[in-house]
């Protein structure tokens, strides 16, 4: 039996190994799994008919209905589009700097967008829409600054972490001195929205997301062949015919919009961008993670963090940056003592 499948599509035509197929439907029939129970459990728990019914809305139960249309299933789709953001981000920004720990929370790319939205919420204060808008206008920002500073370098390995991490650092000074000079009113609303929630995601946050990917996911997946050339090295790169220097730009671009539109929505959901592309990797077997694969490993750490997150101490709930964030950190020191063992080795 071959290991590839020739698979041929309106975005991609190619060869796909068969376990990376394999890994695809687990993970896409685990999503479905996940989001049902999220859909059935909750202060109103429901049956599965109770569900299937309210999801097409002809539950005779109006309370049904209310729960999964208007609260759970927004939530549900809110998780698995920020978490195909993330997840693609993460491979981006992973592939372009041939390092593990490039992705968006490490080199800066979350911290500006969510800059952008804690001045947008304590010194102008003028609603949901303008804090979506200022945290894609400060994780644009930040990528051009990190962008500017890094490209003598080519935006490659331990220099682009770096100087992300150092503007990381400026920009966490700068909310907390936000934080400490606003209203004690305008301080607990950017607190909030910090720890990353999905809590009170509705249905024009799904819609926003919904048409931001359906724009970026294209231009994302015709890029994703020179992206995974562009791991070989840019001579090698260049050799083949790919134009680095612009597609490098156009491919940060995407992976800076893709981090500031999760960010915009849901607050700065950490180490899922660091994690999700690694643990596609590691699970299909390939040598780089695809931007496919990726994303769908995103949409299910988010997913499950999110519910473990309403559930651990129900009836109250906790952010779901909170649980990202611990599992996030354990997963972060054992790639650091992996390569500091294989260093020492």
């Amino acid at each position: 039996m071959t290991s590839y499948v020739y698979l041929k599509t309106r975005l991609y035509q190619g060869r796909i190994r068969r376990r990376v197929l394999i890994f695809s439907a687990t993970v896409v029939a685990t999503i479905t799994v996940v989001g049902l129970t999220a859909l059935m459990l909750g202060d109103y728990p429901l049956t599965l008919a109770q569900t299937f019914s309210a999801v097409v809305g002809q539950a005779t139960d109006h309370l049904a209905n209310f729960f999964v249309r208007d609260i759970r299933l927004p939530r549900v789709l809110g998780a698995v589009l920020v978490g195909v953001s993330l997840g693609v981000a993460g491979a981006i920004f992973q592939a372009l700097t041939r390092n593990p720990l490039g992705s968006p929370d490490i080199t800066g790319f979350s911290v500006g967008a969510a800059t952008g939205a804690v001045v947008q919420i304590i010194v102008f204060n003028t609603g949901p829409f303008a804090t979506g808008v200022a945290a894609i206008v400060g994780g644009l920002l930040t990528g051009a600054i990190v962008f500017g500073f890094s490209r003598s370098s080519g935006i490659n390995g331990i220099h682009f972490v770096l100087v992300g991490m150092g503007l990381s650092f400026i920009l966490q000074a700068l909310n907390t001195l936000l934080l400490v000079k606003a209203e004690l009113s305008a301080a607990q609303t950017a607190q909030l929205w910090l720890a990353g929630s999905l809590h009170g995601i509705g249905w024009s946050q799904v819609g926003f997301l919904a048409l931001v990917l359906a724009f970026l996911l294209p231009l994302t997946f015709a890029a994703s062949g020179d992206l995974t050339i562009m791991t070989t090295g840019d001579d090698v790169a260049s050799g083949l015919g790919v134009n680095v220097q612009a597609q490098r730009g156009r491919l940060l671009a995407l992976g800076v919009t893709f981090t500031a539109v999760s960010v915009a929505v849901a607050g700065p959901i950490g180490f899922v961008a660091l994690a999700a592309p690694q643990l596609a990797r590691k699970i299909s077997g390939t040598a780089t993670a695809g931007v496919g694969v990726a994303a769908l490993m995103g949409a299910v750490v988010v997913l499950v963090s999110d519910v473990i997150a309403q559930r651990l101490f129900a009836p109250t709930q906790l952010p779901v940056g909170v649980i990202t964030g611990v599992v996030g950190g354990v997963y972060l020191m054992w790639i650091l003592y992996r390569e500091w063992k294989g260093h020492w080795a």
